[in-house]
């Protein structure tokens, strides 16, 4: 069972950035960051498959960065220029990667982080 645990969530105002981190028990190949609101269904926000292969979601595309430091076995999400609808609860997962490669889907997700909650105030 591969654990994973995030930190680095808080509460900035509008137009500011803070770095999120998810560190795993183990590698893992495709991992994900998804994101949950009060009241909306989780999606997905970015992934990043172990060659380097990033994708996003249009939502936050030229926003955040997604990135790895296989060394440490950790995940990281940098969001910049936060608004607030970027705020809600972030979730590490990892998954399989599908026929289209390593793209977020809650469906397939192996594993779940317990989240870090992120507040943006306008």
């Amino acid at each position: 069972q591969v654990r994973l645990v995030e930190s680095g969530g808080g509460s900035v105002q509008a137009g500011g950035s803070l770095r999120l981190s998810c560190a795993a028990s183990e590698y893992t190949n495709c991992m994900a960051w998804f994101r949950q609101a009060p009241a909306k269904e989780r999606e997905g926000v970015a992934a990043f498959r172990a060659d380097g292969h990033t994708i996003y979601a249009d939502s936050v595309k030229g926003r955040f960065t997604i990135s790895n430091d296989n060394s440490k076995n950790t995940l990281y999400l940098r969001m910049n220029s936060l608004k607030p609808v970027d705020a809600a609860m972030y979730y590490c997962a990892t998954q399989p990667e599908l026929w289209g490669g390593c793209v977020p889907n809650v469906t397939v997700v192996s594993y779940w982080g317990k989240g870090t909650q992120v507040t943006v105030s306008s």
